[in-house]
């Protein structure tokens, strides 16, 4: 190690933290008030084992800083503290990177040693200086799509293209999810939703060394560097190569008119407890960084994984802030949704905020103003804020949603009033200070729990690989399997399988809200029961687009069904139903029971919805068809009246469909059907 250098003179105003590239250099910022000395540690190559020079920071308040002029696009760097209770050897990664570079590829062990996370050398991770400035972005352009038209689809990028059926160039990268685009504009998908892209560390379980040393982390929420693309998603092995084929990425998707939308997660970090690794907010600031326990001072765990950020700081507040900025600036993505939003809303002290410094300055901040916000509205506390997120510009993933729409579909009495606020947009949880239904995202399955498939087969997690005694994910799944547990040799089991599957799909999409597919829900993906399959990096998670082929009419299905939504404005309203219309044309809804009696809210389990196509009231700009939706939840048969019209079928979820005869149609049971008739 070379003896500390005095720090270059310049670049010293307006001090941010992070690495800075300009034309005479780059000024390096880093923000650590304990600190009583301060390092930049500069490499030749990001997996040398020692620094090539080391530059002393010079402190402005709770600020150390230091231009280097020959410090340019591509510099690999790290900081070293003389601190309390801080390692001398202890190197820290940049909290503000750009891009990062590790010397392995995803997956590979190569200079780790299981039990230990690195402290410094080869295998510890450094920061790297990015020029901006350096990409063409070639007149790219946001689709802007309006929320009432937008589809969402979540998807892992690795996990979306690494098994061997998807026949990527370059499987489980950036460049493969490219490949995928056309899959999603015949889809009629509209904005893809990202697991988190940030840096991680997959092999976060083998540094471990516990029972799980042989998994990895596949889904990422475990950030190491929030602003920095993956390293390891990326097809080129040159450092930061990250960063280019992520905007790659974005821009093929916006010429393709699909949004991007980034789960970020600043809630905790991959630092955990305190017996996990101190990579960098650990090393610099604790108490700054972190909620701390009164009276202990030992981290505090509201989010399950061992820290909880302290978000409401004004110095964490702007750092996150930063971030964000980052994303929209030099990445040019569309909107965020972000994990465990709950925990963000805590103060300083733990306790919940009703108006977060945080929440609030993201929903107003110029940057950031037109992108879309995706809270996940609860943390691993207890927290639970579905309908009561703070910020009125906030979308929320509707857990009620997912939750009453599953019992519904399994049988579970005293459901159809519930169903029909679900179908109505929720205005039981959105309608309050000028909030409408796309205040909700609505979702039947995601990431984190059964996918579709699993959830109409099994009623119990098989989450054994896992390695923790099956203790570990959800456990009210709301799941219905049909009677037999797992893949079923009847075929009258499984045809029910997939009239469900089609049923949960339907209700998703023909409900007021703004709807989300999870990836390879469209052609029955499996996990095997698996419910929390986030370190399965194997094909128990990646999605096999064999499925596809086999399960060709359900990929169907689900286009024709994205297709009935764009084209029916009356799904896709900005406003809750009121039940009338006063336009001339029938109510904006009317709610119809079997038999053409009014629905049984308490006892019933079959209802019809009828929405009407009236321009004025769906705000489009010429009348559309008025829509019937009927929906059968019951074991035996119901027979529909319908209302007078030239009433034709557009989908259903039953095989053969719905018979229609006298004015009324025939329903099966566990079934679905839309009808539609031209407004008069």
């Amino acid at each position: 190690m070379t003896a500390p250098a005095p720090a270059p003179s310049g670049g010293a105003e307006g001090l941010r933290p992070g690495a800075h590239a300009g034309r005479d250099g780059t000024t390096f910022v880093l923000r650590c008030a304990p600190a009583a000395r301060a390092w930049l540690l500069l490499f030749d190559a990001a997996g040398d084992a020692h620094p090539s020079r080391e530059v002393a920071l010079e402190r402005r308040d709770d600020l150390w800083h230091a231009h280097v002029p020959a410090a340019g696009h591509g510099t690999p760097y790290a900081f070293r503290l003389e601190a309390p209770g801080l390692a001398p050897d202890q190197w820290l990664l940049d909290p503000c990177a750009a891009a990062v570079a590790t010397p392995r590829r995803w997956g590979e062990t190569a200079g780790l040693v299981p039990g230990r996370w690195p402290r410094h050398g080869a295998a510890f991770p450094k920061a790297l200086v990015v020029d901006d400035a350096r990409y063409d972005w070639g007149g790219d352009r946001p689709p802007c799509t309006p929320l009432r038209d937008t589809v969402l689809y979540e998807a892992s990028v690795r996990g979306f293209t690494a098994h061997a059926s998807s026949g990527a160039a370059a499987p489980g990268t950036y460049s493969a999810f490219a490949e995928k685009i056309p899959h999603l504009v015949r889809l009629g998908i509209t904005a893809v939703e990202v697991l988190p892209v940030h840096e991680f560390e997959e092999m976060e379980f083998f540094l471990e060394n516990g029972r799980r040393r042989a998994l990895r982390n596949l889904w990422g929420y475990s950030p190491v560097a929030w602003s920095a693309p993956n390293a390891r998603f990326a097809a080129g092995h040159a450092p930061g190569a990250a960063v280019d084929e992520f905007r790659d990425l974005v821009r093929a998707l916006h010429d393709a008119g699909i949004e991007v939308i980034l789960d970020v997660v600043f809630n905790h970090t991959a630092e955990s407890d305190r017996h996990g690794p101190v990579l960098s907010l650990k090393g610099l600031d604790r108490s700054l960084y972190y909620i701390l326990k009164p009276g202990s001072g030992d981290l505090a765990d509201f989010t399950g994984c061992g820290n909880t950020v302290n978000a409401n700081r004004p110095a964490v507040t702007e750092m996150i802030l930063d971030c964000l900025r980052r994303w929209v600036l030099q990445f040019h993505v569309d909107g965020f949704r972000f994990d465990l939003a709950s925990a963000l809303t805590r103060a300083p002290d733990g306790h919940p905020l009703p108006a977060p410094p945080l929440i609030d300055r993201i929903a107003n901040d110029p940057v950031l103003h037109h992108v879309k916000l995706i809270a996940e509205p609860w943390d691993a506390a207890g927290l639970y804020q579905v309908g009561a997120f703070p910020g009125l510009r906030w979308q929320e993933w509707n857990g009620r949603f997912r939750d009453d729409v599953r019992r519904f579909w399994r049988g579970d009495a005293g459901m159809l009033g519930l169903l029909a606020t679900r179908l109505a947009g929720s205005s039981d949880l959105y309608h309050r200070h000028a909030r409408g239904p796309l205040s909700g995202v609505n979702f039947a399955a995601c990431h984190d729990g059964f996918t579709l498939a699993d959830l109409v087969r099994h009623a119990r997690t098989h989450n054994e690989a896992n390695g923790e005694g099956g203790a570990d994910g959800e456990k009210h799944n709301h799941s219905f399997n049909g009677g037999v547990e797992g893949p079923s040799a009847d075929p009258a089991v499984e045809a029910l399988r997939l009239r469900q599957q089609k049923n949960l799909l339907a209700t998703v999409f023909l409900s007021q809200g703004v709807p989300m597919l999870l990836a390879g829900d469209e052609f029955g993906r499996t996990q095997r029961g698996n419910n929390n399959a986030y370190a399965q990096d194997n094909d128990l998670s990646w999605v096999d687009w064999s499925l596809a082929d086999r399960n060709a009419g359900l990929l169907d299905f689900t286009r024709r069904l994205l297709r009935l939504r764009a084209a029916h404005p009356a799904l896709r309203r900005e406003a809750f139903l009121t039940g009338h219309c006063g336009h001339g044309a029938p109510a904006d809804v009317q709610w119809i029971g079997p038999g053409g009696t009014a629905p049984d809210w308490h006892a019933g389990r079959a209802l019809g919805m009828r929405l009407s196509g009236c321009a004025r009231c769906t705000g489009a700009a010429a009348d559309g068809p008025d829509l019937l939706v009927l929906i059968n939840g019951g074991v035996e048969g119901v027979r529909f009246a319908l209302p007078p019209g030239p009433w034709a079928l557009e989908l259903a979820t039953a095989e053969p469909g719905p018979v229609a005869s006298d004015g009324a149609v025939s329903l099966p049971p566990h079934s679905l059907a839309v009808l539609a008739v031209p407004c008069p």
